[in-house]
């Protein structure tokens, strides 16, 4: 068993060194684009780094981990696949117009294309699925201590949540894209070095296979009814459509220095996420056999790098499961506080100037922080927590947003109700067929509304034409994303 000693350096030792890097950040912030988008100044390197590891937080590590602990490669199909499937999606279909546009949060593309109550009701949407998110990382991060130091979970939520907002308010984009690029380096290190380890215990691949139950790596349902099919693209989609309207996702790529990168970074991250994130799995399958009959599944992983690895090891590790996690929570809070300062505050302050834009945004990081830390405190599961988050993200804002992109006749009427009527079924339908994926109702309430009350409208209500942000209109044209 490896030596607390170890651990906790390590762990000091990083938590130091990313609020140096965040303090470091801080003195490129010379305004709101800089904090929110970085500038506009990403290099590929950079933006690849800062999109993967939005995505590689405590539900891949430890979500992913203990529902392949438990179900195998059907457990997980929301995350990785479905996560990998979102990064290559949004690189194609949606990224370069928005680039373009010059947004600075996804709630600028609603007010844009579909008026300013679109663009309320996308950011009250935004904050609710963020704030769960957060959550959901939050309670990752204090299981991880939990297990390593025997602190109490809840001491190493509120431990955690101090640190990444401290260097998430101090350097904004710049802080998060950089420590980003750390956290990947770590967290691809450590993945690295485990999987192989942990395989050789159970005696090698061959091993692992033969061992496993029958179907461990199947990936499509066998013999299923109406409603596991109905589950299983609910899983595809929560996360691999849902989160295509994610704040964290889109402005990681607004951030870039052109289209091209933007675009290019979405393709590259996907082959990154795709195949580290398998690694996890893996662990957690292997950790069925090596650590049988655990009381919590998302458990496994830091219980396996404790029980196997040397101390070095064990440190490189533990850093990188706390990497993980933290590069999706810098995210995830940055997010909510980008649409409170630039979208928001406008409600309350209609002059208000970039100064004080930036000194909101950067206000409301702690503030969004500590509502995350207190639904983390009362949440006890990261990974039906993480797609309940993104279902709100599918029914809600999913179908405005690829309308308002590629169907011209798209209206106001029809986006506001696609958006109303989508999470007010999802909700309802929770509690009235609690067997079936609400979601996936919520959903094609969503894109029946788009269509029907834009086919009854268009002649009443004419479609808003896509502008950038200084109201110069942008055709209809090179929206694909296709590599040049």
């Amino acid at each position: 068993m490896t030596s607390p000693i170890f651990i906790y350096t390590g762990i000091i030792v990083y938590l130091l060194g990313m609020l140096a890097v965040g303090f470091y950040a801080s003195r490129k912030i010379s305004g709101t684009d800089d904090f929110l988008v970085a500038g506009r100044r990403l290099p590929l390197w950079l933006c690849t780094a800062a999109l993967s590891a939005t995505f590689f937080g405590g539900g891949t590590i430890l979500g992913a981990g203990g529902a392949a602990y438990e179900k195998g490669f059907l457990g997980v199909i929301a995350d990785p696949f479905g996560a990998a499937l979102c990064l290559f999606l949004a690189g194609l279909f949606y990224i370069r117009i928005m680039r373009r546009m010059k947004l600075t949060t996804v709630v600028d593309f609603f007010e844009i294309r579909f008026g300013k109550t679109a663009g309320l009701l996308a950011a009250i949407i935004m904050l609710c699925v963020y704030i769960g998110w957060t959550g959901s990382l939050l309670v990752s991060l204090g299981f991880i201590l939990h297990t390593i130091t025997g602190i109490s979970a809840n001491t190493a939520i509120i431990i955690g949540t101090m640190i990444v907002f401290v260097y998430t308010m101090a350097g904004g984009m710049w802080a998060v894209s950089l420590t980003d690029f750390f956290q990947m380096i770590i967290v691809i290190a450590g993945l690295v070095v485990i999987t192989p380890i942990v395989i050789s215990k159970v005696g090698g691949f061959d091993v692992l296979t033969s061992t496993l139950p029958e179907g461990s790596f199947r990936m499509t349902p066998k013999d299923a009814g109406t409603i596991e099919w109905l589950n299983y693209f609910r899983a595809w989609m929560v996360i691999g459509l849902g989160n295509i309207a994610g704040q964290d996702l889109l402005q990681r790529s607004l951030s870039a220095k052109s289209e091209k990168v933007a675009q290019n970074s979405a393709y590259l991250s996907t082959i990154i996420y795709l195949t580290f994130g398998l690694l996890p799995v893996l662990i957690g399958m292997a950790g069925s056999i090596l650590l049988p009959g655990l009381d919590n599944a998302e458990l496994v992983v830091p219980k396996l790098a404790l029980e196997f690895l040397p101390p070095i090891l064990a440190t490189l590790f533990i850093s990188a499961l706390l990497a993980a996690v933290m590069s999706s929570a810098d995210s995830a809070i940055l997010a909510c506080s980008s649409v409170l300062g630039k979208n928001l505050l406008p409600y309350a302050i209609k002059t208000a100037s970039d100064e004080k834009v930036l000194r909101w945004t950067r206000l409301s990081v702690p503030l969004f922080a500590i509502f995350s830390m207190l639904v983390a405190l009362f949440v006890g599961e990261v990974y039906s927590l993480l797609l309940d988050s993104f279902s709100i993200l599918l029914v809600g804002l999913f179908v405005p947003l690829t309308a308002g992109i590629w169907w011209p006749k798209a209206n106001t009427p029809a986006a506001l109700s696609a958006m109303v009527l989508g999470f007010i079924s999802w909700l309802a339908f929770k509690f009235i067929t609690p067997g079936i994926p609400s979601d996936m109702i919520g959903l094609g309430v969503s894109i029946g509304a788009m269509v029907l009350i834009t086919l009854f409208t268009k002649d009443k209500e004419s479609a808003n034409p896509i502008k950038d942000v200084d109201g110069n209109i942008i055709p209809y044209a090179d929206r694909l994303g296709i590599l040049k």
